[in-house]
């Protein structure tokens, strides 16, 4: 994402336009506080009963202990942008990547074009009291912090790592040494096709530093643009990409995997990554790197290697990852247009500006289908698929989904062939334009569950607070299974298990969808929910006889069934509840 300019006239159009939602409700908009009313809202972490929202000049903590009333609990100034955050334990972490950052968080830039007191990297901060954070250190870096992913090392518990995604302009060695703008073929060192591995101690987590340095990104073939939409050829957009590369036309394509050569040619593949997604449990990392979408084994942390690198024509600018929970499948978005253009309009292809969806074989992805939210949206309007996480709906494969002014989404991606939305809310624009052809800046930057809300950082109107509905493409049961799966904290760039505890509503959550998908008989299925009810009345040894009789009956079921795993898996939550 691009700095957005700064509203110095303080204006934020707090009651929408109109406002339309379908299977979910806005329960709460708290609007931000001095000094960051008309500064750009960013990416947002949580950690116990508190959410951390970025923003361009710092973050704000907002106590979320009553999600339909947050309050700001603290504030911490410090310019940087984008400022996205994320939290390990008692360490915060901001990233930061603009020129006018300082070292000391202080609002007056740096005139200078070398100085020590520019700051670009990791800020590290100290939390245990969330009141009074401690500045412990920051980590420079030699193209700063567009965004950073902390990682986990499932062998190493002495220490957090941190990948860094920076993708500004190259500092001058003079003033960080090491830095180097040669392409690799010319200096090994090169700050080029890689990215920053900090480690950070965490018995003492001020001398966190890098490293290694992780040169995944040589040798990919250059991409080039689609071509401008009908509607923008001629009005001084710019092309589709917005200057940014996309893969030549004529479909999807693989890269080779992997190894280091010489000099790159004069066009080359991307040199940066935007976003990097790291899942542990099954040891890999979806890395979203402009004109491609990078595979990446993690399981040596300090090291993470290319596997596989696909590009697409309909793809623009590659721009974050998300897993299934069954490390199964994998999402890539496209942030068409740099998240600053109208790329939802009714003009706009629906290949361009969403989503990619892949299936994961031995380490393979294998495009399956696109899918971009439905409805139209204005041209006065940002509008492309931006940051989401999974709601954790049992036995099925479900998104929530930013789209800046295009609103918020929640897709279905089961079937991964035809993806679906069956959930959204949408507002009206930011702010009314000033000029005819002018795109307003707002919407929302990211939206993720979290233990039962979804939270939005809406880019103006500061923390908005979602609730799920119950419809026909989600039951009550299932809104109540999810709501079992608890986190003590949540980066969703480190993506972590979903594990469902032993309830009845996952064992009616499966009962509902094997009702839905005609997976059973309908006679069964009642029969069985009425026999889950009698169960929960009875206790001890009486319900637990009850329900092993119920879990062996669904396994006699699953032989006949039309859908016989998602019967076993019914089958299994019966048995857990027994044990």
């Amino acid at each position: 994402m691009a700095p957005w300019p700064k509203d110095t006239t303080k204006r934020i159009f707090v009651t929408p336009a109109a406002e339309a939602a379908w299977n979910m409700r806005l329960i709460s908009n708290t609007l931000p506080k001095e000094p960051f009313i008309g500064v750009t809202h960013s990416d947002i972490a949580f950690t116990g009963n508190y959410a951390i929202q970025g923003n361009y000049d710092g973050y704000q903590v907002w106590d979320i202990s009553n999600p339909r009333a947050p309050k700001l609990y603290d504030e911490y100034v410090c310019r940087g942008s984008q400022s996205d955050v994320s939290i390990y334990k008692n360490l915060v972490f901001v990233s930061g990547e603009a020129t006018s950052g300082r070292v000391d968080c202080g609002l007056q830039g740096v005139p200078d074009s070398v100085s020590k007191e520019r700051f670009r990297g990791i800020r590290i901060f100290d939390v245990t009291n969330m009141k009074k954070p401690k500045y412990l250190a920051n980590v420079q870096t030699c193209r700063g912090s567009h965004t950073h992913t902390v990682v986990e090392d499932p062998n190493d518990n002495q220490n957090v790592y941190v990948y860094i995604s920076g993708s500004s302009g190259v500092r001058s060695p003079t003033e960080l040494p090491g830095c180097s703008q040669l392409a690799p073929g010319q200096d090994a060192n090169s700050s080029l096709f890689r990215i920053e591995v900090i480690q950070v101690p965490l018995a003492a987590p001020a001398t966190a530093k890098v490293v290694s340095y992780a040169r995944f990104l040589d040798n990919l073939a250059a991409v080039t643009a689609h071509a401008a939409p009908p509607s923008d050829v001629g009005i001084g957009r710019g092309g589709a990409a917005g200057g940014r590369g996309a893969p030549p036309a004529g479909g999807r394509g693989a890269a080779p995997g992997g190894g280091r050569g010489g000099a790159p040619a004069v066009r080359t593949g991307p040199n940066q990554c935007h976003d990097i997604t790291v899942y542990p449990a099954i040891g890999l990392a979806g890395g979203a790197c402009g004109g491609y979408g990078v595979l990446l084994d993690i399981r040596d942390v300090k090291n993470p290697r290319r596997v596989q690198a696909v590009s697409d024509s309909n793809m623009s600018f590659w721009h974050s990852a998300t897993f299934n929970n069954a490390g199964t499948k994998i999402l890539f978005s496209d942030e068409w247009g740099g998240g600053r253009g109208a790329r939802c309009r009714a003009t706009d292809k629906m290949e361009w500006g969403g989503d990619a969806l892949f299936t994961l074989q031995n380490n393979e992805m294998l495009f399956k289908s696109y899918f971009k939210m439905p409805a139209a949206q204005t041209t006065y309007e940002n509008c492309v698929a931006h940051n989401g996480s999974l709601i954790p709906i049992p036995g099925r494969d479900v998104m929530v989904q930013a789209w800046y002014q295009g609103g918020v989404s929640i897709m279905d991606w089961t079937d991964i062939a035809h993806p679906k939305e069956i959930a959204f809310h949408d507002r009206g624009a930011t702010e009314k334009p000033a000029n005819e052809g002018t795109v307003s800046a707002g919407g929302s930057w990211s939206v993720y569950w979290y233990n039962g809300f979804m939270y939005s950082s809406e880019i103006a109107r500061g923390l908005d607070v979602f609730e799920l509905l119950p419809s026909a493409n989600i039951s009550q049961n299932e809104i109540d299974a999810a709501k079992t799966v608890k986190y003590e904290y949540l980066n969703v760039q480190g993506q972590q298990k979903m594990v469902w505890p032993a309830s009845f509503a996952l064992a009616r959550a499966y009962v509902d969808q094997l009702n839905r998908s005609n997976g059973l008989a309908s006679a069964r299925t009642s029969a069985i929910m009425t026999e889950l009810a009698a169960a929960e009345k009875k206790s001890g040894a009486e319900r637990n006889s009850a329900l092993r009789a119920l879990a062996g009956k669904i396994d006699t079921d699953a032989a006949n069934a039309a859908d016989a795993a998602k019967t076993r898996l019914l089958a299994s939550a019966v048995k857990d509840l027994a044990k």
